[in-house]
């Protein structure tokens, strides 16, 4: 299994059965830098998104996929789904997988879509995906945004892989991770926040705190593509150095890809 990190939430994952190759792209963000207004008010010094472009070797990224996988779309959240990406989908038949709360919203779209029921395990490409709650805030904040999915993701010969989707640390995804043990945990780490109100996805300590509980291997992103995420991949860089995680704690650069050959049973050692 390959994962590529696009640009903040974005990545490409990959991974090969029956020797046919499968991409599934993650939260497709395509807007060029500066397309989309700034998401802080309260500062002098607004900048537009995202911060930075899309990486030089989208176009080959592009041409891996095969299908799609969506966390959450509605209210108002282009930074898993936006206009560019959409049209990009929509003109390559690209199969759009969704929890059922966002079928509806994608297939007004235009979109060709797959439903995930959040209550059950389903069948996913040749393997299996579960549902995982996410709370992406809390408080008033919470009240105004669209709360998705993590997906798990278990496939023939794989590692398995834990997408968080974008949440704060709870008590569920605490229990998930400690239970289930994934290979593989895709979390956000940019610690986001607005003009008022708590973070809304995972920040820098619940980061290390995700590492304490998994054995697995861990990759941060949500980093240093929007203007309400202020953790650096510098600052995480620095905690896991300390903690001797370097060979488990990766916090790759936009179009950067980590492999991971072992499967489940042959896991290294934390």
């Amino acid at each position: 299994m390959k994962v590529t990190q696009i640009r903040n939430a974005t990545i490409l994952v990959e991974f090969k059965f029956e020797g046919k190759k499968h991409g599934i792209l993650v939260d497709p963000m395509f807007a060029p830098k500066g397309a989309i207004p700034s998401l802080k008010y309260a500062t002098r010094k607004r900048r537009r998104n995202p911060l930075v472009e899309l990486p030089m070797n989208m176009e080959d990224l592009k041409a891996r996929v095969t299908c799609c996988l969506i966390t959450h779309c509605q209210k108002g959240h282009f930074d898993h789904l936006d206009r560019a990406a959409t049209k990009w989908l929509r003109e390559n038949d690209i199969l759009v997988f969704c929890s059922k709360q966002d079928v509806g919203f994608l297939t007004n779209k235009g979109l060709k879509v797959c439903e995930l029921d959040p209550s059950l395990e389903s069948r996913f490409l040749s393997g299996s995906i579960g549902l995982v709650s996410c709370l992406h805030g809390k408080g008033i904040i919470g009240k105004m945004m669209a709360h998705g999915y993590g997906y798990y993701i278990e496939l023939p010969g794989e590692p398995s892989i834990y997408i968080t989707g974008d949440t704060i640390l709870t008590n569920e995804v605490k229990a998930f991770v400690s239970q289930t043990q994934p290979d593989i945990i895709v979390l956000p780490a940019g610690g986001a926040n607005f003009d008022l109100g708590g973070e809304i996805i995972m920040g820098l300590q619940d980061a290390i705190e995700i590492g304490k509980l998994s054995s697995g291997k861990l990759i941060a992103n949500h980093l240093e593509a929007l203007d309400h995420c202020p953790v650096t991949r510098h600052s995480i860089h620095s905690e896991v150095k300390i903690r001797g995680w370097e060979h488990r704690f990766f916090i790759p650069n936009d179009g950067g890809s980590i492999n991971f050959n072992q499967q489940r049973l042959d896991r290294a050692v934390s």
